[in-house]
């Protein structure tokens, strides 16, 4: 793991929070860590009230014996600043540090995160107490790595309040230079909207009809930016004081709010919360992709720093992790480039809105299921410390912009609110995962020469720098539907879509024609639903057409040279990747079983419920057993090899 090479191996762990536990139970904890092999623990993350009771007052002695305590079991410290949730005494003699709706009602205090990201009060009290925090553990032995915030945006992303007022239109004016060119790109003249001074613009409260989309796009862009100002807040005084020391946040996998692409410059480690649904049996896939993202993000390996050992509490039925479900999915994190797994959270609390949350040690302790799978994952996570600091090759990218996210999926102004991005990206990404096909995911503009295949679920966002870039690249690529529709403004390019899209792909879009829920419009290439579009042919050649309504024998997928247009939803895009993936590296497995490559790795994982076979591509040693394989194995249910394949580095 970058940054973190004073902990040898994989790292293991999760968040502690001694504060909710009498001190007499402390060292059983560390004693238990050790017997774990636990080697990485959170702490502080919510902790301000007890920290800091009284303004200015501060209460560190606990927290000096929790971190001795845990130095001295071989158990190092991402030692939280503490600034996740602000304490009563701050909100009571500040009110206005907690946010306000769209409706403009000012939320309460009593859950967590309840801060108005724009509050120069919060932000003064903040780097206060991140700097105590600095000063006083900076040489800790301990110490790790600084864990700045929790989850940002996870329960406020955004506030209404008049600073927060005050602080959009701040950033408007550094984003716009004047009023007349807001009301250029905003698109003013439409609905009486022409402002003649920053001071009349107001954030998009609720409306008696349809908010300004252009409005709503920057608005996007400003709350991702603002929380982003909170973190660069703390990170400068923690560099300051303690430069050596790495810096991270945990993000929320694909997390709609906030432009992760943006975020991760400022990390020193990507690390990433996930909770995969165990009632689903396809929610392997979707974190695989979110996974990937986390690699991706700064091209080098992340951390999982939340997971759960079996039950979250937050779900309308949350149901536990059959055997085998918890040390399948850390493997699998591993796969796809974490540096080890860290779970939420060490012991089960007693109390709170997270007291039935499932945690590495249970309420029935160490006489449990769950306690016996902690050791068993300690155990296993020893014997894989080589896969360290490995990384992947990929030859194919996903395209993912999260401006183009948030104007596709802007409330009551599109020709349909039934396509998400999410679903999008998952509809090229499963067919390459069940092939075991490595997947990047990349910002558009990034340079895309090291990749075969590149695929543009949607670029309804796009500039004509992003086409160019698109344009420089000389592998297969595959554009999908609804791309290059509008500008950075959200301005419907002249001459319609696919606007500077339009020489690349060959075709024009000359109507949008979205299909009604249950609708399926049948296509050479198979049936397509909720999207399809009635296109010209400029230069392409028609790949696959309509079948039957209004577009039959209207071309539905197109190609101009080594570029391929889907103008439909297809319920399966298999055939469309077909010509491009015989060329890839890959891993035949039988369905249900993911294959991974990791550095000189292969990560088998069987998802199913049933045994599987599986064809080695190369015979290797699996580290789990230490056992040498070739040939044909046979994976049990929820079971695993990560084979070091012979001859690979």
């Amino acid at each position: 793991m970058v940054g973190l090479t004073r902990v040898p191996g994989l790292l293991f762990g999760g968040d502690y929070n001694p504060e909710q536990w009498p001190e007499e139970v402390w060292a059983e904890d560390a004693r238990l860590m050790a017997e774990a092999g636990v080697n990485l623990a959170t702490v502080a993350v919510f902790s301000w009230s007890r920290l800091e009771p009284r303004q200015g007052e501060y209460d560190f002695g606990w927290l000096d014996r929790v971190l001795d305590l845990l130095h001295a079991h071989g158990v190092a410290a991402d030692l939280a600043t503490a600034t996740a949730t602000p304490p009563p005494w701050l909100v009571r003699e500040h009110p206005d540090v907690m946010p306000v709706n769209a409706d403009g009602v000012r939320l309460e205090f009593g859950s967590r995160q309840g801060y108005c990201p724009s509050s120069p009060v919060f932000r003064e009290h903040l780097v206060r107490l991140t700097t105590a925090m600095a000063t006083r553990y900076q040489n800790h032995p301990a110490l790790v790595m600084w864990h700045v915030g929790n989850e940002y945006a996870d329960h406020t992303l955004e506030c209404f309040c008049p600073e927060s007022a005050r602080h959009f239109r701040e950033w408007l004016a550094a984003r716009y230079g004047d009023v007349d060119a807001l009301n250029a790109a905003w698109g003013t003249s439409c609905w009486g909207q022409h402002y003649t001074a920053f001071a009349q613009i107001e954030p998009p409260r609720t409306a008696p009809g349809p908010v300004n989309p252009a409005q709503l796009l920057d608005w996007r862009r400003f709350c991702s930016d603002a929380l982003l100002e909170l973190f660069l807040a703390e990170k400068a005084v923690l560099r300051e004081i303690s430069p050596d020391v790495p810096i991270t946040t945990n993000f929320m996998s694909i997390l709609h709010g906030l432009d992760y692409w943006k975020w991760s410059a400022a990390l020193d480690v990507v690390s990433d919360d996930a909770y995969p649904d165990p009632a689903d049996p396809e929610s392997h896939v979707a974190v695989a992709l979110s996974y990937d993202l986390m690699r991706s993000l700064k091209r080098q390996p992340w951390l999982l720093l939340e997971s759960a050992p079996s039950a979250v509490s937050w779900r309308e039925v949350n149901v536990p992790k059959p055997p085998g479900m918890m040390r399948l999915h850390s493997l699998q994190a591993l796969a796809h480039g974490s540096d080890g797994v860290l779970f939420f959270q060490w012991r089960q609390a007693k109390y709170g809105p997270e007291k039935f949350h499932s945690a590495l040690l249970p309420h029935g302790g160490t006489t449990t299921r769950g306690w016996q799978d902690t050791l068993r994952l300690g155990r296993d996570l020893r014997k894989l410390g080589e896969l360290a600091g490995a990384e992947t090759k990929a030859q194919v990218a996903i395209v993912l912009d999260w401006e183009s996210w948030w104007g596709l999926e802007a409330p009551e102004s599109m020709p349909s609110n039934r396509l998400k991005l999410k679903e999008l990206l998952l509809a090229w990404y499963r067919p390459l995962h069940a092939r075991g096909v490595a997947v990047d995911l990349a910002p558009p503009g990034r340079d895309l020469s090291g990749y075969r295949l590149v695929i543009v679920p949607n670029l309804y966002l796009c500039t004509d720098e992003q086409a160019e870039s698109l344009a420089a690249f000389d592998g297969e690529l595959i554009v999908g539907p609804f791309s290059g529709v509008v500008d950075a403004a959200d301005q419907v390019h002249e001459g319609g879509a696919p606007g500077p899209l339009r020489e690349l792909l060959g075709v024009e879009v000359d109507e949008f024609w979205p299909l009604q829920d249950g609708v399926t419009q049948d296509t050479t290439a198979g049936p397509a639903r909720t999207w399809a579009e009635w296109i010209r042919l400029v230069d392409a050649e028609p790949v696959a057409s309509y079948e039957g309504g209004e577009l039959h024998g209207r071309p539905a997928i197109t190609r101009r040279g080594n570029v391929t247009y889907v103008s439909c939803l297809l319920d399966d895009v298999t055939p469309v990747l077909e010509p491009a993936l015989g060329g890839l590296d890959h891993v035949d497995v039988p369905e249900g079983v993911e294959a991974v490559r990791r550095g000189g790795h292969l990560f088998l994982l069987n998802h199913t419920t049933t045994r599987k076979q599986v064809t080695l591509p190369r015979p290797g040693t699996d580290l789990l057993t230490e056992t040498a394989l070739h040939g044909d194995i046979e994976l049990a249910p929820r079971d695993a090899v990560v084979l070091r394949i012979e001859g690979d580095k």
